[in-house]
């Protein structure tokens, strides 16, 4: 449960100047690259830049499923400190 609370929470403050687009690794295995997103208390909506296999554009997806976010803009790392990162010392 604290890995649901802690995507929540990085999701609900995502700051403006970091692009909402990656992809979302989910606890099914599944790669779901997304442009944007939508919260509910609960679940989580990706919306799609393009559809998947089945023709699907969006993906609802509870904070629970998801493993691991990958970012895929080319920011430098210094800028992800907006989101609470800091250097290691």
């Amino acid at each position: 449960m604290q890995s649901a609370e802690s995507w929540r929470s990085i999701l609900e403050n995502w700051p403006e100047v970091i692009p909402k687009s990656g992809i979302v690794v989910t606890t099914y295995q599944e790669s779901i690259p997304f442009q944007n997103f939508l919260l509910s208390t609960g679940v989580v909506l990706f919306e799609r830049d393009k559809p998947d296999s089945l023709g699907a554009r969006k993906v609802m997806l509870s904070y629970e499923a998801i493993c691991a976010i990958k970012l895929t803009d080319t920011m430098e790392l210094a800028r992800y400190q907006v989101m609470g990162f800091q250097p290691s010392m």
